[in-house]
């Protein structure tokens, strides 16, 4: 149901980038939402996610320790570069691809021998259309240990189908411009 939640059948096929940094993903997930933004004022809340900064702009008390989500653009946070970490709360995310206002791609960062048989990665692709942005993302996933299908359908996917959705609903909240009389 989530799985490609917003999104066409063009952007579910499309390639978008970060596709090659999670290979034999099992759960593949594209889900898309048209933002009332131009890509370079939507970019700035994606560059600044992350627990412990902006959050993640889901259900903060999942993934954000019941701290709020930021509700504005927040200088300090603006600096993130590929090969930076991106804090998650339990886990760590790198970015892998930073490429503004463009693209976005951060992937679960491999530590310890747990954390080299989990993959996946997020990617953010932004899109201008008709003076604002189609925001199309997309989750690849693998888990690579016993039961790791089974992790991976009944928790994870279903999982982050619900916070994407919410996370791309609350962004089109604080990325909206008024509208003019």
């Amino acid at each position: 149901m989530l799985r490609n939640w917003g999104s066409t059948p063009d952007e579910i096929a499309s390639a978008l980038p970060g596709d090659e940094l999670c290979p034999g993903a099992r759960i593949v997930a594209t889900r898309s939402i048209s933002l009332a933004s131009a890509p370079e004022h939507v970019f700035p809340w994606l560059r600044q996610m992350g627990f412990g900064r902006a959050g993640w702009y889901s259900y903060d008390l999942l993934d954000n320790l019941g701290r709020r989500s930021a509700r504005s653009i927040v200088d300090e946070w603006q600096h993130v570069s590929a090969g930076d970490s991106i804090p998650g709360g339990p886990v760590e995310f790198e970015a892998t691809i930073v490429d503004p206002p463009h693209s976005l791609v951060i992937r679960l960062a491999a530590r310890g021998r747990i954390g080299r048989r989990i993959g996946f990665t997020l990617a953010y692709d932004l899109r201008p259309a008709g003076g604002g942005t189609r925001l199309v993302t997309r989750a690849r996933a693998r888990i690579d240990m016993p039961g790791g299908v089974l992790l991976e359908r009944l928790f994870l996917e279903p999982g982050d189908g619900i916070m994407v959705r919410k996370q791309l609903l609350s962004l089109a909240r604080r990325v909206a411009v008024p509208r003019q009389p």
